[in-house]
């Protein structure tokens, strides 16, 4: 088993730890309060844990469009 990371705009999937070796990772997803982890992570199926972030392409045009931030879903 893995975590996996997606980017939560465009769903791109960013790459995975094995499970095993990501003890450090567990750690600071703990420290998070419920609303983040309900913002940020999605348990599925066999307890697969999704971490939601951002990719390098949507940072950058969030960076170079920062009105971006104010609208609900800005990839179509």
């Amino acid at each position: 088993m893995a975590i996996g990371y997606h980017c939560r705009h465009c769903k791109t999937e960013i790459g995975s730890i094995p499970f095993e070796s990501s003890r450090e990772t567990l750690l600071q997803l703990e420290a998070l309060d419920k609303e983040e982890k309900a913002q940020y992570l999605t348990i599925g199926e066999g307890g697969a844990l999704t971490v939601r972030t951002i990719c390098e392409q949507c940072e950058q045009s969030l960076k170079s469009n920062p009105d971006y931030y104010t609208f609900t879903k800005w990839l179509q």
